[in-house]
């Protein structure tokens, strides 16, 4: 491979005209199909194998046009103090607003008055309006959302306290603002790290144009095949990140071949070859951890790992064509005056080590002691993830300036936090005798189980053989109690259709996200076996080596849980909270640990090639173990150092959300990146190295015959460049090390 690679470098280096206009030409034509395709609307979510789902399903074939997975609001009004809704003006205020929102907007399919729909608290301070539409919240106009807000602000001036909660008004947060941030971040440390600006600003170039190919494909595709405005959020964030990263090792070590005197378009080859190589097989983990997301089997989450791995992919081939052609067009310049000095300097054999080589030999010195604070470190934080639990967010979630947050608080004051949850039971009676008997009888088992408060008549459908019964909880939507409500129910239904055929089913918001999060708990230990043993096999051939890739797995593992206990620490118990804006602790997300495990991984394992991959090359060209280790972080720590930083750079932005979610995304992201950047692959590995010596090498030699010889650290790439005399004259000198 490292031969293949070193030869499209040099393509890419001489036809760089070419190279260059290939990929403009690519960015226009899918800014193209992204400008002329129709404006994405929402991915469709669905949780296939759940028992929400199937009553959803059913809700949508016997009850036509109900919208059971359409938007819904509330408009929750308070009386001044000393006053109450039900009195004769803000009664007739309220109605006004009913009649309202009918006409508001096409999109409304229902409008509950809640002086006939038992809306009114019992000591008639509160009262609230449903709205339910007939598309989901990411489907609603503009014009069907300023209608609903327009209400509220009218109904103000009377003088009653009007907030409105419900999903309608949910819109994606936006992004701009970090992403910015990130990049401005990143390129302050690559100023840093390369002392010049051409040589900064190419990594920040190549990334952009892979970043706005990748998204713009999506958004072209994004009506076709059902992507929806989340899933270029996703692989933005990646594109943006490992694009960034993989032009920096490109063009780090470039550099480096360049202070050894070779000539540019033979720096450029070997740059490709060499860092080329670990490269394509970082991508490579990374497009595993994301691909493998599809592992879940959750639709949206599945395509949102493709659209990423796609985009991965693209970073990638710029890479290894368009970075090379960039470089051509940069000429000596990527070399600044300084960075030039410093590495004259470096070459000279009196040299002063660096950083890196410095860390390393203490490291040689003190292997144990290194590995034990990095394990008794990280072990340490990782305690907060036993308490971990996991559910979804909602408005009890949302910072308190919002109108949802304050809605949520004004329903729980009135008729108490269930209320912000209900639960939809649906009774399929089609294989029952009698339907209506089996229906008195669901309603009277949920009545007699724990934290129910109320359980509304039930409605049937016009074909008489599926009704629908509301169950108010008595706690919130994401407490332990409603969570064995649901399943209490579950349990009751079992039972009724072994005795009367008629099958129940619960759904709803609360129940979804129930559902969502236990699927995503199920899927977490198979989606860490299929990602793990993969990039284990995948760096085995990588390293020719088993403890290696052992080594990077445990290590990763450990960084990760590390993590959960951080965000559990900070979003669940509360510790830093303040410093971080989070206004409300509570369950983690349900999705964020397969997300963290999924992102970081493959992330993670881009430090691991880039840093043990320069070792395993100084080792295969007759160093001992203790000198590459030393050679490895001589090269490789400033780069990893720099991507690392650049990483959590825009992870990190991501914190400044006002969205609970995203706050919590950017938070372990980040978090997760430092922990496993700085603490495993920068101490733990190189002492488990240091302590394994040759045998962190060894591999049986049978397995050795079977697996395939990819050449990443370019030993034969060296060979061949030692036999025969370069391209346009002269002899190849041997690989420096």
């Amino acid at each position: 491979m490292a031969t293949f690679l070193y030869k499209l470098g040099r393509l890419a280096f001489r036809r760089r005209r070419y190279v260059a206009l290939i990929w403009v030409a690519l960015l226009a034509l899918a800014g193209f199909g992204a400008s002329s395709a129709a404006t994405a609307t929402s991915s469709s979510f669905s949780i296939p194998g759940t028992e929400a789902q199937r009553a959803f399903d059913l809700l949508e074939e016997r009850f036509p046009g109900g919208s059971a997975d359409g938007a819904t609001a509330r408009v929750v009004f308070q009386a001044p103090e000393g006053e109450k809704v039900t009195t004769a003006a803000n009664k007739a205020e309220i109605q006004d607003i009913v009649g309202e929102l009918k006409s508001g907007s096409d999109q409304v399919a229902s409008v509950a008055d809640p002086y006939t729909a038992n809306a009114v608290s019992k000591d008639g301070s509160t009262a609230y309006i449903s709205v339910s539409y007939e598309v989901s919240s990411m489907e609603l106009t503009d014009a069907t959302r300023e209608a609903l807000e327009d209400v509220g602000h009218d109904a103000q001036s009377s003088g009653m306290k009007v907030e409105i909660g419900g999903d309608a008004l949910q819109v994606m947060p936006e992004t701009g603002v970090t992403e910015i941030i990130g990049v401005a971040i990143a390129a302050v440390v690559l100023v840093i790290t390369f002392g010049s600006l051409i040589a900064a600003g190419l990594p920040l170039l190549t990334a952009l144009i892979g970043v706005g190919i990748g998204v713009s494909t999506i958004t072209a595709l994004a009506n076709v095949l059902d992507l929806g405005s989340t899933t270029s959020t996703l692989a933005m964030m990646i594109g943006l990140a490992v694009g960034i990263d993989y032009a920096l090792f490109i063009v780090s070590r470039y550099r480096a071949e360049l202070a050894e005197g070779r000539e540019r378009e033979e720096a450029a080859g070997r740059a490709v070859g060499t860092a080329g190589s670990a490269v394509v097989f970082a991508g490579l983990t990374v497009v595993i951890a994301l691909a493998g997301l599809a592992v879940v089997n959750i639709p949206m989450l599945s395509k949102m790992g493709f659209a990423a791995a796609g985009t991965v992919g693209i970073a990638v081939v710029i890479a290894l064509t368009l970075v090379p052609a960039m470089l051509g067009f940069a000429g000596k310049r990527v070399m600044g005056r300084k960075a030039r000095k410093a590495a004259e300097a470096e070459n000279k054999p009196d040299a002063k080590p660096n950083m890196g080589t410095r860390w390393a030999r203490f490291v040689l010195r003190k292997p144990v002691w290194v590995l034990l604070a990095g394990v008794i470190g990280l072990g340490a934080i990782a305690v907060p993830a036993a308490s971990l639990e996991m559910g979804l967010p909602d408005d009890g979630s949302q910072p308190k300036s919002t109108t949802q947050r304050q809605a949520y608080d004004m329903l729980s004051d009135g008729f108490g936090p269930g209320f912000n949850g209900p639960l939809l039971v649906v009774v399929d009676t089609k294989g029952s005798e009698d339907g209506k008997t089996a229906v008195d009888r669901v309603s009277q088992e949920v009545e007699g189980i724990d934290h129910v408060v109320a359980v509304t008549p039930a409605v049937f459908n016009k074909a008489g053989d599926a009704a629908t019964i509301t169950v108010v909880p008595k706690d919130r939507p994401s407490s332990v109690d409603t969570e064995n409500v649901v399943h209490d129910i579950r349990d009751a239904g079992v039972a009724i259709k072994g005795d009367t055929g008629a099958e129940v089913l619960v759904t709803g918001a609360t129940a979804m996200n129930i559902d969502f999060s236990e699927k995503m708990n199920d899927a977490l230990l198979p989606y860490l076996a299929l990602v793990v043993g993969l990039a284990f096999l995948l760096l085995m051939v990588v390293f020719r080596s088993i403890l290696v890739p052992l080594k990077a797995a445990l290590g990763f593992l450990l960084s990760v849980v590390a993590a959960l206990g951080a965000v559990v620490a900070v979003f669940q118990w509360g510790w830093l909270a303040s410093l971080f804006g989070v206004e409300q602790t509570g369950p983690i997300m349900s999705m964020m640990p397969i997300f963290m495990v999924g992102v970081v991984f493959g992330l993670a394992m881009d430090y691991e090639v880039f840093l043990v991959t320069r070792m395993r090359e100084a080792y295969v060209h007759g160093e001992t173990p203790g000198q590459a280790i030393v050679t490895g972080f001589k090269h490789g720590a400033r780069v990893v150092t720099a991507a690392a930083v650049i990483m959590m750079a825009v992870f990190a932005g991501f914190i400044g959300s006002s969205e609970s979610m995203i706050k919590m995304i950017g938070f372990s992201l980040a978090i997760a990146v430092f922990f496993d950047a700085f603490v495993v692959r920068m101490a733990i590995v190189p002492a488990v190295l240091a302590l394994l010596g040759k045998r962190a090498w060894w591999l049986p030699r049978w397995l050795d015959r079977v697996l395939p010889n990819v050449d990443v650290e370019g030993e034969g790439l060296r060979k061949e460049l030692s036999d025969g005399p370069a391209e346009g004259g002269g002899e190849r000198e041997l690989v420096r090390v």
